[in-house]
């Protein structure tokens, strides 16, 4: 019965700390309102929302001095991010579930790539650009379906 005991408890703490981790993973692009608030908690920024026509834009301003806005439709999707400073944000927190598709894509183009400079990719369902020098870089992202009607993807800067 102990043995039974022991490997029920053990299994349930994988399950509690996979489910922690996916949770901490989740991020920004494809998220939602509590994923912006998990972004401004990771960078221990200050938080200012403008309201445009059909979505919003949440700027969080770290005190390193990196911007990182993120643009959610009006029906409480993030579908687009943007990024500005000395470093770029945690791609991973930010790209979320579309992180392991652009590392696939940096990969392949690494290949065939020589030498530095903007980086552009895209790729179905993703679009991810980034450029700059040495402590002045910028990127954005999105996702092109879930860009709210009406909104240009220039406008995810």
């Amino acid at each position: 019965m102990k043995k039974i005991e022991f490997g029920f408890l053990f299994a349930l703490g994988i399950l509690a700390v996979t489910c922690a981790f996916s949770f901490a993973a989740r991020a920004s692009l494809g998220g939602d309102m509590a994923s912006v608030r998990d972004d401004q908690a990771k960078m221990q920024g200050t938080l200012r929302t403008t309201s445009k026509d059909s979505y919003d834009v949440h700027e969080i301003q770290s005190t390193s001095g990196l911007v990182l806005r993120e643009y959610i439709s009006h029906s409480g999707t993030v579908f687009g991010v943007a990024w500005q400073g000395r470093t770029h944000p945690d791609l991973h927190q930010v790209l979320g579930a579309a992180y392991d598709q652009y590392a696939k894509a940096v990969e392949a183009q690494r290949a065939q790539r020589h030498g530095h400079g903007p980086l552009l990719i895209q790729v179905p369902g993703l679009v991810v650009h980034t450029g700059g020098h040495m402590g002045a870089l910028t990127g954005a992202a999105y996702l092109p379906q879930l860009i709210p009607a009406g909104v240009r993807a220039e406008d995810i800067q």
